[in-house]
């Protein structure tokens, strides 16, 4: 008999909710955690009474019920709706685009106006078949909103030209003829209540978490501790590379504490223009409303991805998708241990996809 039933590889929110509805079915679980501190990339750490999102903006967003009951099940969220701001030079614009943002461009106040001018400036670019990002966003917006809007943050982005990116990455563009700057078309959105980790607390109460513990670095004796073993890191990293490295994109991150109360008016401001070397500025007390007499404001800086550094996002080309579909034949003829979540599924999902996909697993699992 080992000493426990599962042993869990990450404590963000895959890990996590597994361990919680394990524990509930009685099932001993043991989560470890390379980092110093629980709850992965949702991660928020209290600073200056602001919960600050360690990781990056995280706003909850799903239309699925049951994912946002279940997830309400353990903290109370409020209404925040995600209306971000883009900066091009010293010109302000809403996102996603929408009549604000055509209205500020081209003065512009009708729908039909609106869909006129990107139907002439697309006319005059001459594109039948997108063949990359930067044909497909002026087939979507015109050439303007494309110059302006996206070319510098997505090259900034994706540290590669627009022209050398496929056309796929851009076609989930959300463009709207209403004057409405939310960014989500879902039912449900909001932030938690103080913060993420304090939902992850909760899943993981009465659970034994050890942090600051590399499962590679014992790997042989974390193994014989459990029957099963849930992985949500790298897949390319748990079969020791023998396919080749999966590419990522990576991010850095600047927190600054200000002492104003202020700083930009808006939780998300990107900046678009390719010689900020930042995409945005998240400014964390506009989450939750805060009125505290300082503000903490973060810059995101994206990064070239090398072995070591934090993995965001994956980059979902052929050559990669060829690669992680050999690790995949592997890890489905494993019978005691599961992949889940962002890093073990090679994919870019949001926090609600991530909870589907954990209770998908454990209704298969329990």
């Amino acid at each position: 008999m080992k000493e426990y039933d599962y042993l869990i590889v990450g404590s963000g929110l895959f890990g996590a909710i597994f361990a919680y509805e394990a524990n509930k079915r009685g099932k001993k679980c043991l989560v470890i955690d390379k980092r110093n501190h629980i709850a992965g990339n949702i991660y928020c750490k209290e600073v200056e009474g602001i919960n600050v999102h360690e990781y990056g903006a995280h706003i909850f967003h799903t239309s699925n019920k049951e994912v946002w009951d279940y997830i309400n099940s353990f903290t109370e969220f409020n209404r925040y709706t995600n209306s971000p701001v883009a900066i091009y030079k010293d010109e302000l614009y809403n996102m996603p685009f929408n009549m604000n943002t055509f209205n500020k461009l081209w003065g512009v106040k009708t729908p039909a106006e609106a869909k006129g001018k990107i139907a002439e400036q697309l006319a005059e670019s001459n594109i039948a078949e997108p063949k990359n990002l930067e044909e497909q966003a002026i087939k979507l917006v015109g050439r303007d909103i494309y110059e302006k809007l996206v070319k510098g943050y997505t090259e900034k982005q994706w540290g590669t030209r627009a022209t050398e990116l496929p056309a796929f990455i851009i076609k989930r563009l959300p463009v709207r003829f209403t004057y409405d700057n939310n960014y989500f078309n879902d039912k449900y959105q909001g932030i938690p209540l103080g913060g993420y980790t304090k939902i992850i607390e909760k899943m993981l109460e009465g659970i034994e978490v050890r942090l600051n513990t590399d499962f590679f670095k014992n790997r042989e004796e974390l193994e014989g501790l459990a029957d099963k073993i849930v992985f949500t890191g790298m897949i390319d990293e748990f079969y020791d590379y023998k396919f080749g490295t999966l590419e990522y994109r990576s991010l850095k991150f600047e927190h600054e504490i200000l002492n104003e109360e202020n700083y930009q008016g808006n939780a998300v401001v990107n900046y678009t223009e390719y010689e900020v070397p930042y995409t945005r500025i998240i400014e964390h007390k506009h989450f939750e409303y805060g009125t505290q007499p300082k503000t903490v404001i973060t810059r995101e800086y994206p990064a070239k991805w090398n072995k070591g550094d934090e993995p965001y996002y994956p980059i979902n080309n052929e050559k990669n998708n060829e690669i992680y579909n050999k690790y995949k034949e592997l890890a489905d003829k494993e019978s005691n241990i599961i992949f889940g979540g962002r890093l073990a599924e090679y994919k870019y999902y949001d926090m609600h996809n991530v909870i589907e996909q954990a209770l998908r697993c454990v209704e298969k699992e329990l």
